[in-house]
């Protein structure tokens, strides 16, 4: 059950993430429709700008920010204000305050993976999931190197380019190829998963750490992936691709297997059979 941030409470009663929402299968294509030429355009603004010159600040610590992230928000959140004006963001460069629980809200990452862009290495992407009155109803990842976009609704399978895609069918974690990521502060006096990670690599058959949490769970979804567990991250990391694995076939869950919600910092998401096996060790039995 999620805390009461995930629960909207308002006229007609009190839902959760995962419920069915109040809206038609037309209503949810439309929205669908939006999100996927959004992120097709956010996506050519990434791709132009990765190949130019990049400038890159700091936020904070270790923790990056480029020109191209800015870009490619300001596009998004000016293309939702346009078309719904009344609808709220939340996103990771201006929008991180926005309350959960309101109407209607977009959960959106620019630019997930920036610590990639801005080194070269290509693999990042734009995430956006949209959520209407406490329901997540869509799910949007897009690689605009590979021109991949993996997508589901609530309505729909998960799919990639136009092709229904499902978890793995491995069974057993030794047979398994895990992902997982890192805070970016990584510190001994902190929680910081490198005990998890030296864990599963006793236990799985090889581990994937490639910097961004939306395509490892897009990846996990299409069974490129067996499983991805993570820690401190927020809700636009993981929205999104949390409904395309379940879509898929898979199970999203928190660190004490608690269904998934928009407060969880964290997440193991797998293929059912690969799960419990993951949670076990998270849990260190």
């Amino acid at each position: 059950m999620g805390t009461s941030q995930d629960i909207f409470d308002g006229e007609g009663g009190s839902f959760t993430l995962w419920d069915m929402p109040p809206l038609s299968e037309a209503e949810v294509n439309s929205y669908l429709q939006f999100a996927q030429r959004m992120v097709f355009e956010a996506g050519g603004i990434l791709r132009e700008g990765y190949y130019r010159h990049k400038e890159i600040a700091h936020k904070s610590g270790r923790e990056l920010v480029t020109s191209a992230d800015l870009v490619s928000e300001k596009f998004i959140r000016s293309q939702i204000e346009t078309t719904y004006p009344d609808h709220k963001i939340l996103s990771e460069e201006f929008g991180g305050l926005q309350k959960i629980a309101v109407e209607n809200l977009w959960v959106v990452d620019p630019l997930d993976g920036t610590n990639n862009f801005a080194h070269g290495f290509p693999f990042f992407c734009v995430s956006v999931a949209f959520v209407h009155r406490g329901h997540l109803v869509l799910g949007v990842v897009y690689d605009p190197l590979r021109e991949e976009i993996f997508w589901a609704t609530v309505y729909s399978e998960a799919y990639l380019n136009g092709e229904k895609i499902k978890v793995s069918q491995i069974d057993n974690i030794s047979g398994a190829l895990l992902a997982t990521g890192f805070p970016y502060d990584l510190s001994p006096e902190t929680e910081n998963n490198l005990d998890h990670f030296v864990n599963f690599s006793y236990a799985a058959q090889g581990i994937r750490r490639a910097g961004s949490a939306a395509l490892d769970l897009a990846y996990v979804a299409a069974g490129r992936l067996d499983g991805f567990w993570e820690l401190k991250l927020r809700p636009w990391d993981m929205a999104a691709g949390a409904l395309i694995v379940k879509k898929a076939g898979g199970v999203v869950t928190d660190f004490a297997g608690n269904p998934w919600t928009l407060s969880s910092d964290r997440i193991v998401a797998a293929n059912p059979q690969i799960h419990p096996q993951m949670l076990e060790i998270i849990r260190g039995r």
